[in-house]
């Protein structure tokens, strides 16, 4: 059988800095091993009548494993 993975997602929150999201992720007894960003979009129709599409933010997730996990 495999080993089993103990890794977890941590999305950094709305008004939270990474500083902060580290900290939180450290507490709980992870560390960091990898980061995703993706952006977030919102749809815009212009007045010409078609549909745009305009970034309002990026998400950003850190994946950790636990600290003691060899």
């Amino acid at each position: 059988m495999g080993k089993k993975k103990n890794k977890v997602r941590f999305e950094l929150q709305e008004n939270e800095t990474i500083d902060e999201c580290l900290n939180r992720m450290k507490q709980e007894g992870y560390v960091p091993v990898g980061k995703y960003e993706k952006p977030i979009f919102k749809e815009v129709i212009k007045e010409d009548g078609k549909v745009a599409y305009e970034p309002i933010r990026q998400q950003i997730v850190f994946e950790g494993k636990l600290m003691n996990d060899k």
